[in-house]
């Protein structure tokens, strides 16, 4: 039986993570210092093969007995997060990850970097490959995460090259679904929850800005196809149909049944202009792509927050 830890395990996506290891028969150690992440996200879970750390990972990372895989999730991850904790944004992209790798490498552990489609910035090359080196500005209020992101995956391959450790890096393009924080700055919890409370939509610029949203359970899938595959390059996972913030608010809206009227407000710094991922090497490599129609996943996310915002 594998025996895995996920740091940051109890956000968004670190949760289903813990989730789907679970069903696949791992024993998992969730560790997050509860900055970002929730109780309530691994609250359901009652297994002998899962516990809970409280834990900084920028601090030294003890865990006993043997550890088979480490995916590496803590971080704040919405602007509005990144743009309150700058520092500790930065310190767990840098000292973080490299606490984690770490001790991957004592543990003989393969070690998963979650990175991020902001390591392309705002890209000059469209949909972005994972040979594209990226558009970054690394002084802009954006740049904490970005920039952190970028030297973990720097730190990730030091690691592989230098120590043998056995890494993969996924770069997370826009992900959406249960579990998501209300108020997290995002696009997709911010248009659910202001047309369940029949409030104005939100958007930004002129909403031609385009996003690829791709279900959280494809996502996860993908994530495990490539921690038990041998590819140490990055590798892109996201929906790549792509779509406007102006369509997407119009699909919000369809599906919630609000009556909410869309309002228009100044876009923010360095916001990315386009944003879609080129998945052909997960397709080669992984046999891997979105099955989760967005129609199917919207309506799914727009179910589960209804049962927080409604109750």
């Amino acid at each position: 039986m594998a025996r895995t830890l996920v740091t940051g395990g109890a956000g968004f996506l670190g949760s289903h993570l813990c989730d789907f290891l679970l069903e696949q028969g791992h024993t998992v150690i969730c560790m997050d210092n509860l900055s970002t992440g929730s109780i309530e996200n691994i609250d359901h879970i009652r297994s002998e093969e899962f516990s809970f750390i409280k834990h900084d990972v920028t601090e030294y990372i003890y865990v006993q007995g043997k550890l088979d895989y480490i995916l590496h999730f803590a971080s704040p991850a919405s602007p509005c997060d990144y743009m309150e904790m700058p520092i500790q944004t930065l310190k767990v992209g840098s000292l973080g990850t490299h606490k984690a790798l770490g001790l991957a490498k004592e543990k003989n552990a393969v070690f998963l970097l979650a990175s991020t489609s902001e390591v392309y910035g705002d890209p000059l090359v469209h949909p972005q490959r994972e040979d594209y080196w990226g558009n970054v500005n690394p002084i802009g209020p954006r740049g904490v995460y970005d920039e952190a992101k970028r030297f973990a995956e720097a730190m990730t391959m030091a690691y592989h090259r230098y120590h043998g450790v056995r890494t993969r890096i996924v770069r997370i393009f826009n992900t959406y679904g249960p579990r998501m924080r209300l108020h997290d700055g995002r696009v997709v919890p911010t248009l659910i929850y202001q047309a369940l409370t029949n409030q104005p939509l939100t958007v930004y610029g002129d909403g031609s800005q385009t996003r690829s949203f791709c279900y959280v359970s494809d996502l996860i899938r993908g994530i495990c196809q490539l921690l038990v595959s041998d590819i140490t390059d990055p590798v892109n996972l996201g929906n790549n149909h792509e779509m406007n913030i102006l369509e997407f608010a119009q699909h919000v809206r369809r599906l919630s049944g609000t009556s909410s009227e869309i309002v228009f407000k100044e876009l923010p710094v360095d916001d990315p202009k386009t944003r879609q991922p080129d998945i052909t090497r997960a397709r080669e490599c992984l046999h891997w792509e979105p099955q989760v129609s967005f129609e199917e996943g919207l309506h799914k996310t727009i179910e589960w927050f209804s049962t927080r915002v409604l109750r």
